[in-house]
């Protein structure tokens, strides 16, 4: 009875843990590396252990560090059931569909340049229709509805309050008279968040694989992020320019929708024109929509008294290319909300190659920025960047508004886990930046035996206490 780490160790992306119970095998989570060039090259790299071989998987929720990789998990022999909730399911229609596309556009362009060298052409790491088609395996479950995906295994979804659908992997393991529960955080949420409801505690576990992307900070209270956002939108109607806002298709989209419409008056938004420029943004949204039961409190009483979360008289889905290149040509008073939320890719480059020389631009940053990537860049205070090889000055000012971010800060984190009753259960800590899986693991070895999993690294579930034990001082 084991578990081996096969990404999201000492790096944020790419999560892949691998259990074995006797011949039987379960991955949780399949997903995309991201982040510069030569760190996306290893989503080519071969698995370490056989596709084939894995009996079922459980996803904790549809980003794609987390999913982006299970087309080609099937691409390469996995044939069972993918588990995860309705909602994932719902979402990684889109998502996966999408970034197959993207693949293959990646590898058209590969190709132009490797046949002008006389090289062998490279096939995209999987298509858009092996992307749609991956939905055939998934499986749906509701928040708290136990499955056995194997004999001798259990799996229970808790809400996790990080996206619709993230959930919190609670698996029950069964060998040769010994039980072991093994509890995933997935992406643990900020609470608080609009929209979703706050992440679940869980009672009990032997081992905690934990998540600490936000591991070495905390975050600001909401209020002080309304009022800063607030503020930018009132600075940009002086300064007489637009506002780029590159965001997450998923979920930061909703909650900042949904945010506008909140505070509509108080910001004087009535006096912009918002442009949603993201297809796969403007589906999520309506997915969003679909799934009111999931909401927290106050977003369920807006909808009962209001209607839409996202329906704002002036805004604007601009779904085709014809009208995402017509915003090129607005010089003020255009809020536009574009994807990709790390600006790797997606219409936001383009609106940044026409806007973010322009010094009365905004440009509103509103999530985690993964090192080598171009959001980082200008977070970093870059003067200039290169957008298809032309080198573009950066005069707009830029707003790091972290109090956006869907993941629980170190606080948050040790709260959640505070919740656990009885003897504390010792902590893997993954999904994180060196730094923040460093600060997470000080902070909770006042609490219990913690350590920052390496890559490859097996852990013995037998007496996992031991296991994480191993790298203590």
């Amino acid at each position: 009875m084991r578990i081996t780490f096969y990404g999201a160790t000492r790096e944020v992306t790419g999560s892949c843990f691998l259990i074995e119970v006797g011949e039987r095998r379960i991955l949780v989570d399949c997903g995309l590396i991201q982040g510069s060039p030569a760190h996306e090259r290893h989503n080519h790299d071969p698995f370490l252990f056989d596709p084939a071989g894995v009996d079922a998987v459980v996803l904790s929720h549809a980003h794609l560090d987390h999913s982006g990789r299970l087309p080609l998990l099937i691409k390469r022999g996995f044939k069972g059931r993918i588990y995860t909730h309705h909602a994932s399911i719902d979402l990684c229609r889109i998502m996966l569909e999408d970034a197959g596309y993207l693949h293959e556009k990646e590898a058209e362009w590969q190709n132009r340049k490797r046949e002008r060298k006389g090289l062998e052409p490279v096939e995209p790491l999987y298509t858009r229709n092996e992307g749609r088609l991956s939905a055939r395996q998934f499986h749906g479950l509701d928040y708290h509805e136990t499955a056995e995906p194997v004999p001798g295994m259990s799996l229970t979804l808790h809400d996790a309050g990080h996206i619709l659908g993230s959930a919190v992997v609670e698996l029950g393991l069964d060998e040769g008279g010994e039980h072991r529960r093994v509890v995933f955080t997935g992406d643990l949420g900020h609470r608080g968040t609009p929209i979703l409801r706050n992440p679940e505690p869980v009672a009990e576990a032997d081992l905690v694989v934990m998540e600490s992307t936000y591991g070495d900070r905390c975050h600001r209270p909401w209020s002080d992020t309304w009022e800063e956002l607030g503020g930018i939108f009132r600075e940009a109607r002086e300064a007489g320019g637009n506002v780029l806002v590159p965001t997450f298709a998923v979920d930061r989209t909703q909650m900042l929708l949904y945010t506008f419409n909140r505070y509509f008056d108080d910001w004087g938004l009535g006096n912009w024109q918002i442009f949603l420029d993201s297809p796969m943004a403007i589906k999520a949204t309506r997915v969003y929509a679909r799934h009111g039961a999931l909401y927290d409190t106050h977003a369920a009483a807006f909808e009962a008294t209001h209607g839409d979360l996202f329906d704002l008289p002036n805004l604007h889905f601009t779904e085709t290319t014809e009208a995402s290149m017509g915003l090129n040509s607005i010089r003020a008073g255009a809020i536009i909300i574009a994807g990709s939320g790390m600006c790797t890719g997606g219409r936001i480059k383009h609106h940044l190659k026409h806007n973010v020389w322009r010094p009365e631009t905004q440009l509103v940053i509103t999530g985690f920025q993964a090192a080598g990537t171009l959001g980082r860049a200008l977070v970093d205070g870059a003067h200039h960047i290169r957008l298809w090889g032309e080198t573009v000055r950066v005069q707009a000012k830029v707003h790091t508004v972290g109090g956006l971010s869907a993941h629980a800060d170190q606080q948050g984190l040790l709260d959640w886990y505070d919740g656990f009753r009885g003897a504390p259960p010792p902590v893997a800590v993954v999904h994180g930046e060196p730094a923040a899986q460093d600060a997470l693991v000080a902070a909770l070895r006042s609490r219990t035996m913690a350590r920052s999993m390496r890559f490859g690294e097996t852990l013995d579930l037998i007496d996992p206490g031991a296991a994480v034990a191993g790298d203590v001082p």
